[in-house]
Formats: C-alpha cells, sequence, structure tokens
C-alpha cells in the first residue's frame, strides 16, 4: 500500500472509531447490532471494530439479561474512552481550592488536603496490612497507585535503595494549583513505610520533570 493509501485508510479508521464512540457516549450502552443500525452498517462491520476498540481498552462487553433466553451482549465505554471526551474537571477543581483558601481560609484548605490524605491513609494501611518487609510495602503501594491512574512503577538500584517512579498524575491541576496536595502525598507514602524509612522525592512534574519519582533508603538491618 502507498503512503497515500495508507494515510487515507488510518483517517478513514479514525473517523470510524470516534463516531462509534461518539455513539456510545450519546445514546448509552448499545448491543453490536443496535450499533451497526445506528452507524448505518452491518453488524459484522461494527462487530471488527468493536473488538478492535475493546483491544485498544477503549471499550467492554457486559451482559445484560433480557428476562427471557440468553442475556444480550452490551458494549459499553470505557474510563479510557470516556477520557476522550472534553472534561472540566481540572477546571474546576482548581476553581473550587482557589475559593476555598479564599474564602474559608489557609487552614480551610490545610484541613481538607489533611482529611484527603489520611482517607487515603487508612485504605493503603489496610491493603498493606498484611505486608512487613519495606521491599514488598512499596511494590504495593506502586500497585495501589496505579490502580489509581498514576501508572506507577518501582525497582530496586544496586545499592539496595528503592525507586518509586509515578510517570503520570491524575491530580495536577489541583496540585498545581496548590502544591499542599504534593506534600501531602509525600508524607502519605512516609507513614505507610515507616518514619525509620526515609523517603525523597527526586523527581516532580512540577517542575517540568517527565514524572514524579521518589527514592527510599534501604531497610534497617
Amino acid at each position: 500500500m502507498s503512503s497515500h493509501g495508507l494515510e487515507n485508510y488510518a483517517s478513514s479508521s479514525t473517523a470510524a472509531t470516534d463516531k462509534l464512540l461518539t455513539v456510545l457516549k450519546t445514546h448509552g450502552p448499545q448491543t453490536t447490532a443496535e450499533l451497526g443500525q445506528v452507524l448505518g452498517t452491518t453488524s459484522e462491520n461494527a462487530r471488527q471494530q468493536l473488538g478492535r476498540l475493546a483491544a485498544e481498552g477503549l471499550v467492554e462487553a457486559r451482559a445484560r439479561s433480557r428476562g427471557v433466553g440468553r442475556p444480550a451482549q452490551v458494549w459499553h465505554l470505557t474510563e479510557a474512552a470516556h477520557a476522550r471526551f472534553p472534561d472540566a474537571h481540572a477546571e474546576l477543581a482548581v476553581q473550587l481550592i482557589r475559593s476555598i483558601g479564599e474564602t474559608l481560609g489557609r487552614d480551610a484548605l490545610d484541613a481538607l488536603i489533611a482529611a484527603r490524605r489520611d482517607d487515603a491513609l487508612a485504605h493503603y494501611m489496610a491493603e498493606l496490612r498484611d505486608v512487613v518487609a519495606v521491599k514488598d510495602r512499596v511494590a504495593g503501594i506502586a500497585a495501589i497507585r496505579s490502580r489509581e491512574g498514576y501508572m506507577a512503577d518501582w525497582w530496586e538500584e544496586a545499592d539496595g535503595t528503592l525507586l518509586l517512579v509515578e510517570n503520570h498524575c491524575p491530580i495536577c491541576a489541583a496540585a498545581t494549583a496548590d502544591q499542599g496536595f504534593c506534600r501531602a502525598e509525600l508524607d502519605l507514602f512516609q507513614r505507610v513505610l515507616g518514619d525509620d524509612v526515609p523517603v525523597r522525592r527526586i523527581e516532580h512534574i512540577l517542575d517540568d520533570r517527565r514524572r514524579c519519582a521518589y527514592r527510599i533508603a534501604p531497610a534497617p538491618v
């Protein structure tokens, strides 16, 4: 296929993807047959598009009971697909944070941030209650953070130092509005790992770095 042909194919494929996702966004969950009708195509063509989007993590099929007979397979958008549409949540969060600080004062905003940290701490401690080794607790923190959208990873350096890395920050807008959120997250890690395990942030997205990274000292022997 020529380069021109590849460009046309990519363009048509993107258009088909956008149209299918828009239908699911505006019409809600649909069966394959229903999507075919709305898109003006065959069920088989819709099924092929859905299979490709499912592989990309943009749609997922769920069973819906029809009362009689086999449940129908209904297609839903995933969170990743919803994220492709315009979202004003970040702007709203920034406005609320600034309003709290300006209207209720610094102490009120600090109390709000601390409450968020304490809720997270209770959740992390409950999930890691049976985990003792520092290395395993860091691995557990990375797993929790990944589920929360931080795309976290961790590894051990040659000297035994542990690195916890977050490749994405889902609260970046809030943290930009007030870095108290970042201080609270560093404090969260410190509390989960214990005062005898020093934790230091060595890279920060808000400092125009690609990621946030934390250096964790080896556990005392």
